[in-house]
């Protein structure tokens, strides 16, 4: 028998619900950017501008905005109605990002939905299945694994700025 998926507690998820969306909704599209930003078919960028994006975290009550703009996503102000809502748990969000279990199959069982335009889900959808992403791994996320890539970017960043 599987084991029944986690769920942030209510009081957790009302606490987040009341933290400011947009400073959540930059780190989201920072982690979208650097993950498939360069993998993105000229096709589907083009198809992806104007289009208002929101993953909306069930549990959690979180909702990230963002958008296709100036070859990058960039975050919203969780303003008005999205083209497109992804809504799942945290724990499934989890799953699908380390590969542990299938968009289709969470679907069918009621515990992924995407709601509004159709075509644009679609989309997105066929879109990450298509990308080869490397499995997601918490590890990534430790301090020290952040500030050794940011350090090595911003080396690379400098070496490109010295004179030769």
């Amino acid at each position: 028998m599987p084991a029944k998926p986690f769920v942030l507690p209510k009081p957790v998820g009302q606490m987040l619900g009341r933290l400011p969306p947009l400073p959540g909704s930059m780190l989201f599209v920072t982690a979208l950017n650097l993950a498939l930003a360069k993998q993105l078919a000229p096709d589907v960028t083009q198809m992806l501008l104007g289009k208002k994006l929101r993953l909306r975290v069930t549990d959690a009550q979180w909702a990230f905005d963002f958008e296709w703009k100036h070859g990058r996503f960039v975050a919203g102000k969780n303003t008005g109605a999205a083209d497109l809502t992804i809504s799942a748990s945290a724990h499934d969000f989890v799953l699908l990002a380390r590969r542990q279990e299938d968009p289709d199959t969470l679907f069918f069982s009621r515990r992924l939905a995407m709601e509004g335009d159709t075509e644009l889900g679609l989309l997105v959808k066929n879109t990450i299945d298509a990308i080869e992403l490397p499995v997601f791994n918490a590890a990534q996320l430790h301090p020290r694994h952040v500030m050794a890539q940011a350090r090595e970017h911003l080396m690379a960043r400098l070496a490109a700025l010295r004179p030769r």
